[in-house]
């Protein structure tokens, strides 16, 4: 028996199934774009904690950090002492958000989500949010219930938070256009929720889960004008795109828009667990002393790796490599789909890339069944990748932005292979 097998044995005893594990892998070490399981297997990471590694594992500046923090101050709460890697956080990341922003910190994406809702409900006194399908926002009870789709997340799990509204996301693929998505913004305000009882609209600058769907440049524009004209508070959660994933360092910039409150988690930190909420100082002023907070949020050994990543972006030149690598992958995926007739769409922004499976182009039918099966060949080809979109049939690509031009050729010689035997 293998240490996988017997691992696997192991955590199929002991662990609930509700925690899916998408590969039969067992890890035991990683470095850059690179893993290894415990019966010295190698593959080639290109799911990295699902969006969470755009410095790779074990980014050395990382880990020199956090070694170093954690001889000077692992925890203390920020709630009950102050430390100076929280300060120095806040600040740089006030500074690449935009001016006269200030920051609070979490845990976790969905505790950032919440907070985010909770700081614009208390600024604007309105109780309505409203989100996208398609849209992913966590697996809290709020985080649920924004997020715009049903399986694998609702399941029973309901009844969940009132107040929430879904419109569609632009997906011109399926022939949503932007006008068409408007549209359905301006019927929600006319039948379900005036807009001045509207708290917040939030969305991805690029739908993550939701299967890889950038939000046009006009939409983001068209959103930041009806929520300036409404008073309401214009969240972009960049909890997926951020840090470089889409080829600048935060996905509304694309839109040279100006967001009212920026959500952050994943690749801030490089591995370690470090959410946050970047915002207007007069929105982020409106919860009282004590209404914001949480044990380990902000943890001193999070900051201090947060602050190394940020010190690789501005070191390595991360975000021009990331665009380099973005276009050679971009490149060969679309070779693939001219090759492969279930391929309907190859899309994304920078580094955030996937594949959409269909039956065919002329239906456009969603082909989950066949989108596993890629992914599953191409583990066994020595790539790890992973699924996403509302009918789980897109395969999306996250590979670091430490990545090397021979590590993307050898990924796209595995999916090739692994197209071509389903």
């Amino acid at each position: 028996m293998t240490k996988t097998s017997a691992l696997l044995a192991r955590r199929e005893k002991n662990i609930a199934r509700g925690v899916a594990t998408a590969h039969p892998v067992v890890a035991a070490r990683a470095q850059g774009a690179e893993l290894w399981d415990v019966d010295g297997n190698r593959y080639l990471d290109f799911v990295g904690g699902i969006g969470v590694l755009n410095v790779g594992h074990s980014h050395p500046r990382v880990v020199a950090a956090v070694k170093k923090q954690v001889e000077d101050l692992s925890h203390a709460a920020f709630q009950v002492v102050a430390y100076e890697p929280y300060i120095d956080l806040a600040e740089k990341l006030n500074n690449l958000v935009g001016d006269g922003y200030k920051s609070v910190f979490f845990t976790s994406g969905a505790e950032a989500v919440e907070n985010a809702v909770k700081i614009a409900r208390g600024y604007t006194n309105r109780p309505a949010v409203i989100a996208f399908r398609g849209g992913f926002h966590g697996r809290t009870l709020l985080g649920v219930s924004l997020t715009g789709m049903s399986q694998p997340y609702k399941q029973n799990f309901g009844p969940f938070a009132p107040e929430i509204f879904h419109v569609p996301f632009p997906n011109a693929y399926h022939g949503v256009t932007t006008a068409d998505a408007l549209r359905a913004l301006e019927e929600v305000f006319a039948t379900d929720v005036l807009p001045d009882r509207v708290a917040a609209i939030i969305i991805e600058p690029v739908q993550g889960d939701g299967g890889f769907l950038p939000a046009p440049k006009d939409f983001m524009v068209a959103l930041r004008e009806i929520t300036k004209k409404h008073g309401i508070v214009l969240i972009v959660d960049e909890i997926q795109t951020g840090f470089g994933r889409t080829g600048k360092m935060f996905g509304f910039q694309h839109a040279g828009i100006e967001p009212d409150l920026v959500t952050v988690a994943k690749s801030l930190a490089g591995g370690l667990p470090l959410s946050g909420v970047v915002g207007k100082a007069a929105i982020m002023e409106a919860p009282l002393p004590g209404g914001l907070g949480g044990t380990y949020g902000g943890n001193g050994l999070a900051c201090a790796a947060a602050l190394a990543v940020l010190e690789a972006f501005a070191e390595e030149d991360l975000l021009a490599r990331g665009q380099k690598l973005a276009v050679r992958l971009s490149d060969g995926l679309q070779r693939l789909q001219q090759k492969h007739a279930f391929i309907g769409e190859a899309r994304g922004l920078g580094l955030m890339l996937a594949i959409e499976i269909v039956t065919d182009r002329a239906s456009r039918a969603p082909d989950a069944n066949r989108a596993q099966k890629i992914i599953n060949e191409a583990r066994k080809g020595g790539l790890l990748i992973i699924k996403c979109g509302v009918n789980r049939n897109t395969v999306r690509f996250l590979a670091p932005l430490v990545a090397t031009e021979a590590q993307i050729d050898e990924a796209l010689k595995i999916v090739g292979e692994a197209l071509e035997r389903v």
